[in-house]
């Protein structure tokens, strides 16, 4: 069986780890990208002390203290696409021997009430996490594949880079990042306040997308609105601290702070 995330537009059935996984006879396998800054905040892969067994390791699960490791891509490179691949009838012996469930750990988060108002009534959301199941397969293994397998909308952040031209679409209408890019995507880094939902971020590209395929990072603070005809290049930092939205000038900006308070 093959299990992905529904936002995850580069999960498709690739008939050659298909063959891997059955040629392997694991009873649990699962696609791992290497970590880069946008996936820092995400869990990682890790091996056990006690007895080697691969487990997954969430951010909701690291504390204050460790959370600079946790958080370190040298150290654990590899992240967790939820691509899983599963045999049937090991899941089966596993559901039955555990009483009807599979015994995942508990992962605690902080929300509120109303995702649109940060000053809504706080909650403590409780789940689980698919992935952490590699811990109760003995035998399981991980692959590494290439970030063509791994193309999340899951922010503001990820919908603006896959609308740019730093993304293609292939001719079997797959969502692959652009070859300008070198292997590695954008850094995108919206205003998280400003930018949480869609409708905020439609606001900010009425007229399209700004071309980000050479940007290494863009960060925004405050409202703006892009133009489609504006560049980004390497390293770009743009401000707004006005209560209004400004515009970002249709020019191409190269490592380059803007401050369009004034403007």
């Amino acid at each position: 069986m093959f299990v992905s995330n529904s936002d995850n537009l580069g999960a498709t059935l690739d008939l050659s780890i298909l063959t891997h996984f059955s040629v392997s006879d694991v009873p649990f396998m699962m696609e791992c990208c290497e970590r880069t800054e946008n996936d820092k905040k995400g869990g990682h892969l890790c091996v056990r002390n006690l007895d080697q067994q691969l487990v997954l390791r969430e951010s909701a699960m690291c504390s204050k203290d460790d959370e600079a490791e946790f958080q370190n891509v040298s150290k654990h490179k590899y992240f967790n696409t939820n691509n899983l691949w599963i045999r049937l009838d090991k899941l089966k012996e596993i559901v039955e021997k555990s009483g009807g469930f599979i015994p995942l750990p508990m992962i605690k988060n902080s929300k509120t009430v109303d995702p649109k108002d940060d000053e809504s009534q706080k909650v403590v959301q409780l789940e689980t996490a698919m992935g952490a199941a590699i811990e109760c397969f003995s035998g399981a293994s991980a692959i590494v594949v290439p970030r063509t397998r791994f193309a999340p909308v899951k922010k503001c952040n990820d919908l603006l880079l896959l609308r740019s031209d730093a993304y293609i679409i292939t001719d079997d209408f797959r969502a692959q990042l652009n070859p300008e890019c070198n292997g590695v995507a954008p850094v995108i880094a919206l205003d998280s306040k400003k930018y949480k939902l869609v409708s905020a971020l439609d606001k900010a590209i009425p007229n399209g997308v700004p071309s980000l395929f050479k940007c290494e990072r863009l960060t925004v603070t405050g409202e703006v609105i892009f133009q489609s005809n504006t560049k980004f290049v390497g390293n770009v930092s743009i401000v707004n601290k006005a209560a209004e939205a400004k515009v970002v000038p249709a020019e191409t900006f190269e490592n380059k702070d803007l401050d369009l308070t004034q403007s």
